[in-house]
């Protein structure tokens, strides 16, 4: 039986990569890389992996310098992006983690940059249904030790981890946390532990 719950961020609460596509791209010509632009769809792919991956992906043949000079201009067009425009929030996330957080610890793991987080928090006023958040731009730890430092740090006994990629359930399977696969979001799944097509079957599973 769960005693508390662990969400995934981007493609399990909202969809930022119509937005970030286009924040992206811009930080992307600032630095003379247009070459390099993405999509929406290759975000969708990425997602999920630690940030410093995810440039390397994008900018192969690049050198280190000319990445680290990306990944802060990277970031802050991310932010003011975001903060502008926003993300698509998944059908029913406010009632769903409205009625799970009246009975489990909500948490939140992301691989993501430093301040997302918060960001996302901010943008849609669900700071009140979580109890603690950590992601890999705070830690440097990659997913399945922040899940760890996040279940230590709350004494959490039986967590389960809510996510949308194989990234995410191999994080899990490390960690020995079961895991809820959100078939809504951007990836697939071998063998889940449980599987939801909507976020509110998440009160269905665990609520009743």
């Amino acid at each position: 039986m769960a005693d508390s719950l662990i969400f995934d961020v981007d493609g399990t609460i909202w969809d930022t990569t119509p937005v970030v596509e286009k924040a992206w791209n811009a930080a992307l010509d600032g630095c003379g890389l247009s070459y390099a632009h993405v999509t929406a769809d290759t975000l969708k792919s990425l997602f999920g992996l630690p940030m410093d991956t995810i440039i390397e992906r994008i900018l192969p043949r690049e050198p280190e310098e000319v990445r680290a000079k990306f990944k802060p201009l990277c970031y802050n067009y991310e932010e003011s992006y975001v903060e502008r425009e926003s993300g698509k929030l998944y059908p029913k996330m406010a009632e769903t983690l409205e009625k799970l957080s009246a009975k489990y610890p909500l948490f939140i793991v992301s691989n993501c940059q430093s301040g997302y987080i918060e960001l996302l928090l901010r943008k849609t006023g669900f700071a009140p249904y979580f109890k603690d958040f950590t992601c890999n731009g705070d830690t440097g730890l990659l997913k399945d030790e922040n899940i760890k430092l996040i279940a230590k740090r709350n004494n959490l006994k039986s967590p389960v981890y809510v996510g949308d990629t194989q990234g995410d359930a191999d994080a899990c399977a490390k960690a020995g946390v079961p895991i809820a696969f959100a078939l809504y979001g951007f990836g697939k799944i071998e063998s889940p532990d449980y599987t939801i097509a909507e976020p509110f079957d998440l009160v269905s599973l665990f609520c009743n």
